[in-house]
């Protein structure tokens, strides 16, 4: 079993980013989740997001990287969207990560570390409807991250929107949601 840490999305610890935390739970996976936002959720993405430039994106990542220090080393980091950032960097950049799966964003290698680290297991998700993954960049970025790790995997969802994953996000897709879940599942079991 997988000890993961899990970073929630701009909406915040919604019901839907704790059903896929407790689904990674049902089956004997340990899974750290940080709240960022100190208990607060928000129903939209601009409130979510105002909440985020309230804290500040940098912080943001650096509290997620800080919740790190009391965990072991051999981590799984995942991330939902905006949760990508500590995620990515996490994974990237501390000794010892077992895996990191990336939902809804990526960064660029140079972010971080000019490279992805070897032996590192990759997993990204994307919807195709997603304009801040389609548009922002994000796609491509997956593409090169996926191309630098041993072991990458990168999958798109047609007709899915930003948190297509998340019940309580307004793009939610509960066949491709439950498809991602299956294919984390299967990621886990086997890093």
């Amino acid at each position: 079993m997988a000890d993961v840490l899990l970073f929630h999305h701009a909406l915040g610890q919604t019901p839907g980013f704790l059903a896929f935390a407790d689904a990674l739970r049902s089956v004997g996976h340990t899974v750290h989740a940080p709240d960022l936002y100190g208990g607060e959720s928000f129903a939209t993405l601009d409130d979510g997001l105002a909440k985020a430039r309230s804290i500040g994106f940098g912080s943001l990542q650096e509290q997620g990287v800080a919740a790190a220090d009391a965990l072991p080393v051999d981590l799984v980091y995942a991330g939902f969207s905006l949760g990508v950032m500590a995620a990515q960097r996490l994974a990237q950049s501390r000794p010892g990560a077992r895996g990191a799966v990336l939902l809804d964003s990526a960064i660029p290698l140079g972010e971080f570390a000019a490279d992805w680290p070897a032996g590192v297991p990759l997993q990204i998700h994307g919807g195709e409807a997603d304009e801040f993954f389609m548009d922002e960049g994000d796609i491509d970025a997956a593409r090169q991250l996926v191309e630098a790790a041993d072991d990458g995997e990168f999958f798109t969802y047609a007709g899915c929107g930003h948190l297509f994953a998340d019940p309580s996000a307004a793009a939610y897709d509960p066949d491709a949601a439950a498809l991602v879940q299956q294919r984390v599942l299967d990621f886990l079991a086997r890093v």
